[in-house]
This record gives structure tokens, C-alpha cells and sequence, in this order.
């Protein structure tokens, strides 16, 4: 087996990237964390995590552009979330782009509804641009000074760390599976 070291230095700003495509805040979280252990560079966790975001909501985004509004027909159990960001475009505009990776429940669905609204590509980049950056900075930071937190009260953090590193990714995965139970049995 690898030491934590070696998967951290090989392959912890990859799977900060891809983490961050699919979802989110609780890799970024983690990426942090191991930054402030010292096992990355808290700029290379902020970049990945940035880069991640991006590609997944241009992704969305387009994916809602072109087939937005059959899926949301095929598929009407999504017509709650959709109706939700609507609202929520209607009354904020533009800036629910900067400000959904921040509501729960609406970071994976709404650059996929917002491509189904009248809102322009060239608005869609600037404002999600706008908004990665925010969030990525926000998120990752607070992972940061959770591991000082963390640090202060257990002190010499280093004797924990890969306990404290792996219940933090167990909770993580105990959440994604509750996320993915939950849709199978609305399905």
C-alpha cells in the first residue's frame, strides 16, 4: 500500500478536479484539509477545485442548452428543483449564477436548467466564472482553517491525521450514498 503521502503528492489535485466536476464541496474540503497538513499547495487545491467547477457547470450548462428541455419532460420529477431556479432567476437574475453552487439541493441541477432559459452563453460564463471563483475560494478556505481548528483543539494533529482524514472521506461517502439512495427511491 501506497503511504498517504505518495496517493496525496500523485493523485490529490486530480481527484480535487474531478471531485469538484461532479460535486463538490466536500472534496474541496478535503483537498484543504490535506493543504493545511501539508500534503498540497492550498493555490494548487484552490486551482483544481476552481478548474473542476467550471469544466462541470460549462459542461451542464451546454448539456441544458441541447437537451434541457426534453430531459425536464422525460423526466418530470426534476420539474421542482427546475421550477425552483426559475423562481429564482426570475426574481435575482443573472446573479443566481454566481450564488447556486452555495444552495443546497441546486449546485448539480441549475446550470443545467439555466441552459434551458433565455439567459445568453457569453452572460452564463462570466457570471459562472464570477461564482467558481467565489465559491472555490470560499469553500477552500474554510476547509483550511477547519484543520486548524482542528489542529487546536487536538494538538499535535500529525499523530491523527490519517484517522482524521479517513472519517472525514467515510462522512463523505455516508453522504454521496444517502444523495444516491434518496434519487433511486424517488425513481
Amino acid at each position: 500500500m501506497m503511504p498517504m503521502e505518495n496517493l496525496l503528492a500523485d493523485y490529490g489535485y486530480l481527484a480535487i478536479l474531478i471531485g469538484t466536476f461532479l460535486e463538490g464541496e466536500t472534496v474541496l474540503v478535503l483537498g484543504a484539509v490535506a493543504a493545511q497538513l501539508g500534503y498540497l499547495e492550498l493555490a494548487g487545491v484552490m486551482a483544481a477545485g476552481f478548474t473542476g467547477t467550471v469544466a462541470g457547470d460549462q459542461l451542464y450548462f451546454f448539456l441544458g442548452r441541447r437537451h434541457g428541455q426534453s430531459a425536464l419532460r422525460r423526466y418530470p420529477r426534476w420539474q421542482g428543483r427546475a421550477d425552483r431556479v426559475f423562481s429564482l432567476l426570475q426574481r435575482y437574475g443573472a446573479w443566481v449564477i454566481v450564488g447556486y453552487r452555495f444552495l443546497y439541493g441546486l449546485r448539480t441541477v441549475a446550470a443545467f436548467v439555466i441552459g434551458t432559459s433565455p439567459i445568453g452563453t457569453a452572460k452564463f460564463i462570466v457570471f459562472s466564472l464570477a461564482g467558481a471563483l467565489v465559491w472555490t475560494l470560499t469553500v477552500a478556505s474554510a476547509g483550511y482553517l477547519f484543520g486548524q481548528a482542528i489542529e487546536l483543539v487536538i494538538g499535535d494533529i500529525k499523530r491523527y491525521e490519517l484517522a482524521l482524514l479517513g472519517t472525514i472521506a467515510a462522512i463523505a461517502t455516508l453522504v454521496w450514498l444517502i444523495y444516491l439512495y434518496r434519487g433511486w427511491r424517488q425513481r
